[in-house]
């Protein structure tokens, strides 16, 4: 996977580049629902990312998140996002990233969570294990949940459908040490990769928020599953992903607490 690595790599870099040379322009904005939005950034980073893919492998398939799915009948699809946290990038709040994956066969192979801001280059390879600038990650050991730091988001439908995650909210915040929502799913995947965060839920994810990240998280040592332990898919509704050591007590706290979850 070393040219795949190598690609993956330069792509999710040059993206990232051109998101933090603009962060502090004046963006058309344009709304998908009442708070989900999208701007030109977005559009211009995942065409970007795109051209490069056509150009080296042009017989790939690629799912991304504002472009409609292209299948080419091989067994590889590159799962991109290329701007997760466009609501922070659009207020120019410094917290995003791009997120890159490569999967053969419908197994992650290779991905990676750029974060331009801080010139962080999470790249994880199955069997390989997962690297920050080219320093080993590992979760971290954090053994009790009281003691974790925890990170969440919420969903676009959040004023709609009651199954919005503050109840999750209120229960985690309570038994953790503390909860934090930041607005870029892919990063707060990477950073409990790195140790930063102990654990993380959200409901309502799409493949490209999760692909790279996962990932991450696997070849780090920790856990990913769905909300009550059970296995994930990037086609799941909702995900759970720990250092491993608080992920029972995660899953125990989410499936019995919440009358709303309907998986």
């Amino acid at each position: 996977m070393h040219p795949y690595r190598e690609f993956i790599e330069e792509t999710a870099r040059e993206a990232g580049a051109f998101l933090r040379e603009r962060i502090d322009e004046c963006h058309t904005v344009e709304y998908k629902g009442d708070i989900n939005l999208v701007t030109e950034a977005d559009h211009l980073s995942e065409a970007l990312i795109i051209k490069r893919i056509r150009s080296r492998f042009p017989e790939h398939g690629i799912l991304a998140e504002e472009s409609p799915e292209t299948v080419n009948g091989t067994h590889f699809r590159w799962i991109i996002d290329p701007l997760d946290g466009t609501t922070n990038y659009a207020h120019g709040y410094p917290v995003f990233c791009v997120s890159i994956a490569l999967e053969l066969e419908g197994t992650i192979r290779l991905g990676a969570v750029y974060n331009p801001m801080l010139n962080e280059m999470f790249i994880a390879e199955r069997g390989a294990g997962a690297f920050l600038n080219g320093r080993r990650l590992a979760v971290s050991r954090t053994a009790e949940l009281s003691h974790s730091l925890l990170a969440t988001g919420f969903p676009y439908d959040l004023r709609e459908d009651r199954n919005n995650n503050i109840n999750y909210f209120e229960v985690m915040a309570l038994n953790a040490q503390a909860v934090r929502r930041a607005g870029a799913a892919a990063l707060d995947l990477a950073y409990i990769a790195a140790g930063r965060f102990d654990g993380f839920w959200e409901l309502k994810l799409m493949p490209w928020d999760m692909a790279a990240g996962c990932l991450l998280v696997e070849e780090a040592g920790g856990v990913v599953t769905d909300l009550q332990g059970g296995p994930f898919t990037l086609i799941s509704p909702h995900i759970l992903a720990s250092n491993g050591l608080i992920h029972a007590e995660m899953s125990r706290l989410l499936g019995g607490t919440d009358p709303l979850y309907n998986p």
